[in-house]
Protein backbone atom coordinates (compact mmCIF):
# COMPACT_ATOMS: atom_id res chain seq x y z
CA UNK A 1 0.00 0.00 0.00
CA UNK A 2 1.64 3.00 -0.83
CA UNK A 3 -0.23 5.97 1.52
CA UNK A 4 0.86 8.94 3.18
CA UNK A 5 0.02 10.47 6.61
CA UNK A 6 0.25 13.94 6.38
CA UNK A 7 0.59 16.55 9.18
CA UNK A 8 0.79 20.37 9.27
CA UNK A 9 1.25 21.85 12.44
CA UNK A 10 0.89 25.65 12.43
CA UNK A 11 3.59 27.12 15.14
CA UNK A 12 3.04 30.74 17.05
CA UNK A 13 6.29 32.28 15.39
CA UNK A 14 4.71 31.85 11.85
CA UNK A 15 6.33 28.31 10.68
CA UNK A 16 4.70 25.61 9.78
CA UNK A 17 6.36 22.04 10.60
CA UNK A 18 5.10 19.99 7.37
CA UNK A 19 5.22 16.19 8.32
CA UNK A 20 4.80 13.13 5.88
CA UNK A 21 4.62 9.79 6.99
CA UNK A 22 5.09 6.79 4.50
CA UNK A 23 3.26 3.09 4.73
CA UNK A 24 6.24 1.48 5.18
CA UNK A 25 7.40 3.95 7.96
CA UNK A 26 9.41 6.11 7.08
CA UNK A 27 9.21 9.98 7.43
CA UNK A 28 9.95 13.61 5.25
CA UNK A 29 9.90 17.29 6.80
CA UNK A 30 10.47 20.76 6.79
CA UNK A 31 10.24 23.81 8.74
CA UNK A 32 8.70 26.56 6.36
CA UNK A 33 10.15 29.65 8.22
CA UNK A 34 6.77 32.44 8.99
CA UNK A 35 8.02 34.52 6.08
CA UNK A 36 7.02 31.42 3.81
CA UNK A 37 4.84 29.25 5.83
CA UNK A 38 1.50 30.16 5.43
CA UNK A 39 2.17 30.04 1.48
CA UNK A 40 3.17 27.15 1.25
CA UNK A 41 0.34 25.93 3.56
CA UNK A 42 -1.37 26.66 1.30
CA UNK A 43 0.21 26.02 -1.48
CA UNK A 44 0.31 22.10 -0.23
CA UNK A 45 -3.12 22.45 0.67
CA UNK A 46 -4.26 23.22 -3.00
CA UNK A 47 -1.93 20.57 -4.09
CA UNK A 48 -4.42 18.15 -2.13
CA UNK A 49 -7.21 19.58 -3.18
CA UNK A 50 -6.13 19.21 -7.05
CA UNK A 51 -4.28 15.80 -6.28
CA UNK A 52 -7.65 14.10 -4.72
CA UNK A 53 -10.44 15.41 -6.74
CA UNK A 54 -8.24 15.02 -10.23
CA UNK A 55 -7.38 11.49 -9.17
CA UNK A 56 -3.60 12.01 -9.34
CA UNK A 57 -1.01 9.68 -8.23
CA UNK A 58 1.62 10.67 -9.05
CA UNK A 59 1.72 14.83 -8.40
CA UNK A 60 3.28 16.19 -4.98
CA UNK A 61 2.01 13.73 -3.04
CA UNK A 62 2.53 10.75 -4.71
CA UNK A 63 5.92 11.52 -5.73
CA UNK A 64 6.45 12.04 -1.46
CA UNK A 65 4.81 8.27 -0.98
CA UNK A 66 7.03 6.86 -3.17
CA UNK A 67 9.92 8.42 -1.29
CA UNK A 68 10.99 11.57 -2.65
CA UNK A 69 12.14 13.66 -0.24
CA UNK A 70 11.07 16.85 0.74
CA UNK A 71 14.38 18.56 -0.24
CA UNK A 72 14.33 16.97 -3.74
CA UNK A 73 11.84 19.71 -4.70
CA UNK A 74 13.73 22.03 -3.36
CA UNK A 75 15.98 24.73 -5.11
CA UNK A 76 17.09 24.83 -7.84
CA UNK A 77 13.43 22.85 -8.11
CA UNK A 78 13.06 19.96 -8.53
CA UNK A 79 16.66 18.37 -7.89
CA UNK A 80 15.56 15.74 -9.00
CA UNK A 81 13.93 14.62 -12.68
CA UNK A 82 10.24 15.31 -12.25
CA UNK A 83 9.35 11.53 -14.06
CA UNK A 84 7.58 11.96 -17.06
CA UNK A 85 4.67 10.26 -16.37
CA UNK A 86 4.12 12.28 -12.97
CA UNK A 87 0.87 14.36 -13.16
CA UNK A 88 1.02 18.32 -14.19
CA UNK A 89 -0.44 18.96 -10.63
CA UNK A 90 2.16 21.66 -10.13
CA UNK A 91 1.30 23.60 -13.32
CA UNK A 92 -2.66 23.73 -11.93
CA UNK A 93 -1.57 24.37 -8.24
CA UNK A 94 0.56 27.22 -9.65
CA UNK A 95 -2.14 28.37 -11.68
CA UNK A 96 -4.06 28.46 -8.58
CA UNK A 97 -1.58 30.39 -6.34
CA UNK A 98 -1.77 33.20 -9.09
CA UNK A 99 -5.18 33.71 -8.94
CA UNK A 100 -5.22 33.38 -4.75
CA UNK A 101 -2.39 36.37 -5.07
CA UNK A 102 -4.07 38.42 -8.21
CA UNK A 103 -7.84 37.95 -6.50
CA UNK A 104 -9.13 37.04 -10.32
CA UNK A 105 -10.61 33.29 -10.69
CA UNK A 106 -9.79 31.77 -14.35
CA UNK A 107 -12.06 30.25 -16.22
CA UNK A 108 -11.28 26.76 -17.21
CA UNK A 109 -10.73 27.80 -21.10
CA UNK A 110 -7.69 30.38 -19.50
CA UNK A 111 -6.49 27.35 -17.32
CA UNK A 112 -6.87 25.39 -20.57
CA UNK A 113 -5.07 27.75 -23.34
CA UNK A 114 -2.32 28.56 -20.33
CA UNK A 115 -1.14 24.69 -19.77
CA UNK A 116 -1.10 24.31 -23.52
CA UNK A 117 0.91 27.36 -23.84
CA UNK A 118 3.38 25.85 -21.05
CA UNK A 119 3.38 22.32 -22.18
CA UNK A 120 4.75 23.74 -25.80
CA UNK A 121 7.09 26.23 -24.41
CA UNK A 122 8.85 22.82 -22.43
CA UNK A 123 8.44 20.37 -24.81
CA UNK A 124 5.66 18.10 -22.86
CA UNK A 125 3.03 16.41 -24.51
CA UNK A 126 -0.80 16.17 -23.39
CA UNK A 127 -1.47 19.65 -21.14
CA UNK A 128 -4.17 18.98 -18.34
CA UNK A 129 -7.56 19.75 -19.73
CA UNK A 130 -9.84 21.13 -17.16
CA UNK A 131 -13.80 22.30 -17.47
CA UNK A 132 -15.47 24.59 -15.12
CA UNK A 133 -17.21 22.09 -13.39
CA UNK A 134 -14.05 20.29 -12.29
CA UNK A 135 -12.32 23.38 -11.53
CA UNK A 136 -15.62 24.83 -9.11
CA UNK A 137 -14.92 21.03 -7.59
CA UNK A 138 -10.99 21.91 -7.02
CA UNK A 139 -11.74 25.29 -5.47
CA UNK A 140 -14.45 23.86 -3.42
CA UNK A 141 -11.98 21.58 -1.92
CA UNK A 142 -9.28 23.55 -1.39
CA UNK A 143 -11.28 26.41 -0.21
CA UNK A 144 -12.79 23.73 2.63
CA UNK A 145 -8.95 23.00 3.57
CA UNK A 146 -8.27 26.42 3.79
CA UNK A 147 -10.93 27.53 6.06
CA UNK A 148 -9.93 24.54 8.20
CA UNK A 149 -5.98 25.63 8.34
CA UNK A 150 -7.45 29.44 9.01
CA UNK A 151 -9.51 27.52 11.93
CA UNK A 152 -6.64 26.15 13.40
CA UNK A 153 -5.35 27.08 16.78
CA UNK A 154 -1.78 27.51 17.21
CA UNK A 155 0.42 24.55 17.77
CA UNK A 156 -2.13 21.93 16.36
CA UNK A 157 -1.94 20.23 13.57
CA UNK A 158 -4.56 19.51 10.22
CA UNK A 159 -3.89 16.12 9.38
CA UNK A 160 -4.94 14.54 6.03
CA UNK A 161 -4.57 10.85 4.42
CA UNK A 162 -3.62 10.42 0.46
CA UNK A 163 -3.61 7.08 -0.53
CA UNK A 164 -1.87 6.64 -3.97
CA UNK A 165 -3.40 3.45 -4.76
CA UNK A 166 -6.65 4.92 -5.36
CA UNK A 167 -8.06 5.08 -8.75
CA UNK A 168 -9.18 8.26 -11.07
CA UNK A 169 -12.11 9.84 -9.63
Amino acid sequence: MNTLRIKMTKRGDGSVVSRFERSNGTVTWQVKDARHGDFFALHDLEHYAVETTLGYRRGFYGLVAEGWDLSDFGTPWPRGRIPADAEPAELIVGFLDGERVDGAPWTAEDFNRNAVLYFAQHGYANPPTLDDATLARIRTAARQLMQRWAALPIGEALELAFDAQQTKL
